[in-house]
């Protein structure tokens, strides 16, 4: 009796094969521990090691409507059609749709037994079939069965047909679009998303995140501007089309055309210029001074009663002041006619608290443009010492301070309310900003292991500004104290920065040029090269400024710093020279060359600009 084994048919082997002793917690067998794996695990196990014809037939000896459950059939199909028995397949698939008719899944899998078997006519109607047999329950299952066999088109079909029985004619909307954006097919993606705007309007979010994934070249957001476009004339009642219209052209740094929207849009909704007032801040920060100040006119120009008047000429001010600071060489008459307007405005508002902001403006004008310290300092201390001042307003008057005596040369007083500010906001951008501010004293100081302690904190502030300036003066100080472990030549061109800093442009200029001359080939020959050739610009010597930037833009190993380089160079054409075809030119060039650069976006649109592009 014990060798009766020997005498068992070799397939009684195989069904034997998955006795497996159930281990201690030792890992030893227990004796007596023996349990059974299940045939069809079996099967699966050599599915997946590629012995198909030992899984087919452990799949055959299960029972008839054990082998057409969801969780054997694909493996039982996928053994068959390895060893290209199809006709075997064919006739388990068609039992498996007969005893599971709410598996709608199972009709793809015959289509594409069809496909593998080569016949693809037979494929075509087993899919049309499937389509046209759908139940509302089936739509679903089945779109996600042929997108997982990388069938679109009849992915399509389903949810079109799904759509059709739900009588609904946004149903499944958000799965085409979703679809269509795998496929890459725009012209349907633009009408799908569109069309589920205009029919709810509460899925404008939705729209715009899956249009943000969904669009990346240029002739994808021009089809779209077009299509809105053409739609906010024809349904100017539709707000949806204008809000999604706004959208994309703050995308593409169109400020000018989104200005137009979002007057429209401020006018319809009555909100009394406060969305005229969001897209001026965005403007602004992109350095669109004269869309954002036309906005600011705007505001200040029709709700003169409204509560958003005074923020608006304060905030004109301002915008005005970043653009003649950011126009080379600044000009001190404009400086002068500013800081009249800012001295104009607080004669009419008074030095009270609702004042104490356009105050911290006309200090800063004060103190790094026209060079009057004492007028600055004194305009800082009132706001400081100003009763129910807005304490934001008064943290930033010590930052300002805090400059001011950084400028004055005296770095003890200028930490100390460096300081105070960041410890009264310790998890605020102010905060952040002040730590900073504490971390570039350091460093112009020299003192980079404790810049560097800052800025490790700041890498992961909340304000996206702040952490990229933080990274960037971090990398400067590991990269330059790899080899140079003193950092000589670092602590040559901080000192340089900090001559910048205090507006001290002829200084500075000279140190730079020693600088180059004393370590040539240095890492930080492109820094230098880089700041050189903005503080030429600055002074109006724009040829010199371009000739430096040719001295980055041409060699490979100043790559970091290369497409800064080419789009300065083609701003100095644009904005200085007023050279139009060559700055058009060199922006073409940065767009071919430097495609994920983060000037990408603006020198997009420049070009577009200079190309003659409408803009709506």
């Amino acid at each position: 009796m014990r060798y009766s084994l020997l005498l068992l048919p070799a397939c009684w082997l195989v069904l034997l094969a998955p006795l497996r002793a159930q281990p201690t917690q030792g890992g030893l067998p227990r004796p007596g521990s023996w349990a059974p794996v299940s045939g069809a695990t079996l099967a699966r196990d050599y599915v997946r090691r590629g012995e198909f014809e030992k899984a087919a037939f452990l799949f055959s000896q299960l029972k008839s409507d054990e082998q057409t459950t969801p969780d054997i059939l694909p493996d039982y199909l996928a053994a068959l059609q390895a060893q290209k028995r199809y006709k075997d397949a064919e006739k388990l698939v068609k039992r498996a749709i007969k005893q599971h008719p709410e598996e709608g899944g199972y009709g793809v899998a015959l289509g594409a037994l069809y496909t593998a078997a080569g016949d693809a006519g037979a494929a075509d109607k087993q899919y049309q079939r499937v389509v046209a047999q759908l139940t509302p329950a089936q739509v679903a299952p089945v779109a996600a069965e042929f997108s997982r066999r990388e069938l679109p088109l009849w992915a399509e079909r389903t949810y079109l047909r799904g759509r059709e029985l739900a009588k609904n004619n946004t149903e499944y909307a958000p799965q085409l679009i979703q679809l269509y954006t795998q496929s890459q097919e725009q012209d349907k993606l633009l009408a799908e998303t569109l069309h589920l705007l205009e029919r709810d309007e509460q899925q404008l979010p939705f729209v715009r995140n899956m249009l943000q994934n969904a669009l990346h070249e240029e002739k994808d957001f021009d089809a779209l501007e077009k299509i809105l476009v053409a739609k906010v004339q024809a349904q100017p009642d539709q707000t949806s089309y204008s809000e999604l219209l706004l959208w994309l052209q703050v995308q593409r740094h169109d400020f000018a055309g989104a200005l137009v929207q979002s007057r429209a849009l401020d006018r319809r909704s009555n909100s009394q210029g406060s969305r005229v007032l969001g897209l001026a801040g965005i403007a602004q920060r992109n350095k669109d001074y004269e869309t954002a100040i036309a906005a600011y006119d705007y505001v200040a120009r029709e709700y003169r009663t409204g509560p958003y008047y005074n923020l608006a000429r304060q905030l004109r001010l301002q915008a005005r002041e970043a653009q003649v600071r950011d126009t080379y060489p600044v000009d001190p008459a404009q400086v002068q006619a500013l800081a009249a307007d800012y001295e104009k405005l607080l004669a009419e508002l008074g030095h009270r608290p609702e004042s104490a902001g356009v105050m911290r403006s006309l200090a800063n004008l004060y103190a790094f443009q026209l060079d009057n310290k004492a007028k600055a300092m004194s305009l800082l201390q009132e706001v400081i010492d100003m009763p129910r001042a807005d304490a934001d307003v008064v943290d930033e008057a010590k930052t300002t301070q805090g400059d001011l005596y950084l400028l004055k040369g005296e770095p003890w007083e200028a930490t100390l309310l460096y300081s105070q500010v960041e410890k009264a906001h310790p998890e605020a951008p102010l905060g952040y900003e002040a730590k900073l501010r504490n971390a570039r004293l350091s460093y112009f100081a020299g003192d980079f292991k404790l810049a560097q302690s800052h800025l490790d904190i700041l890498k992961e502030a909340t304000t996206r500004e702040i952490a990229n300036d933080a990274m960037q003066l971090s990398l400067l100080i590991q990269e330059n104290t790899v080899e140079d472990t003193l950092g000589l030549a670092l602590k040559d061109y901080a000192a340089v920065e900090m001559l910048v800093f205090q507006n001290k442009i002829p200084q500075a200029e000279t140190g730079l040029t020693a600088l180059l001359r004393k370590y040539p080939g240095h890492a930080l020959t492109d820094d230098a090269l880089f700041l050189q050739a903005k503080l030429q610009r600055r002074t109006g010597d724009y040829a010199a400024a371009i000739a430096t930037l040719g001295q980055l833009t041409s060699n490979p190993k100043y790559d970091v710093l290369s497409d800064d380089a080419l789009f300065l160079t083609a701003e100095i054409q644009e904005e200085n020279l007023k050279d139009k075809a060559k700055a058009q030119g060199l922006y073409q060039e940065f767009l071919t060359k430097y495609p994920g650069s983060i000037y990408v976006a603006e020198a997009r649109k420049r070009f577009r600009r200079l190309r003659g592009d409408a803009v709506q």
